[in-house]
């Protein structure tokens, strides 16, 4: 990878922002706001992003590159619980005043997080999979069908296996499930432009300088 090169540029961008939202979802899920009537975690909108981060890398640099993200996300929140578990292992100042709620809100974290691993790794490697499945059956057309078709059934999975494993025995977990579900699955309805825009412009930049570096072999 180049990071002189604009796609390449782009790449690292979109991973960033992928691990970002992944990791900052798993602490903003511990609190459960109203949406549209609809009892749902905090951090849906961040989860959400990784969901067009995943299409957008699946789509301009292949199923390879897409899988390389997921499992960067993996080993980011790994890293996010081991560091999470370390802060709350480690004794507060005396002038420390906020011990129980950091306690609270870091400790329901870690319940969280590992609830993440199992959910992010069953429904963004599906996500990756449905996609690049989607894509042959359409034979590389129709971006909008393929997005949502996989996103719709990989948020499925993703909502039923995070509730069920980080809220059961804290809260009614089926209210949650069907919440969480018809958020991500409206927001990713409502992105579907916002994939298209990315994907098209990120195309454009990629032809551009391979006429760009065709014009430098030719001189």
């Amino acid at each position: 990878m180049d990071p002189n090169n604009n796609n390449d540029k782009a790449l690292i961008i979109l991973i960033s922002i992928f691990v970002g939202s992944i990791t900052i979802a798993s602490v903003l899920a511990n609190k459960i706001i109203t949406v549209f009537g609809l009892f749902v975690p905090a951090g849906i909108l961040a989860y959400s992003v990784t969901f067009i981060c995943t299409d957008v890398i699946s789509e301009v640099w292949g199923k390879e590159k897409a899988s390389h993200a997921v499992w960067g996300g993996f080993i980011a929140l790994l890293t996010v619980l081991i560091l999470v578990r370390i802060g709350l292992v480690l004794p507060g100042a005396p002038v420390w005043q906020g011990e129980d709620a950091f306690q609270t809100i870091l400790g329901s974290t870690s319940r969280i997080i590992i609830a993440s691993f199992i959910a992010y790794l069953v429904s963004q490697f599906h996500d990756v999979w449905a996609f690049h499945f989607w894509k042959s059956v359409t034979k590389e057309r129709h971006l909008w069908l393929r997005n949502n078709l996989s996103t719709a059934v990989s948020q499925l999975l993703d909502s039923f296996i995070f509730i069920t494993i980080a809220f059961y025995g804290v809260m009614p977990i089926f209210p949650l499930i069907i919440g969480q579900w018809a958020v991500k699955f409206a927001i990713a309805v409502l992105d579907t432009p916002v994939i298209y825009g990315v994907v098209w412009l990120l195309r454009k930049r990629k032809i551009q300088e391979s006429h760009e570096n065709s014009e430098i072999l030719v001189e």
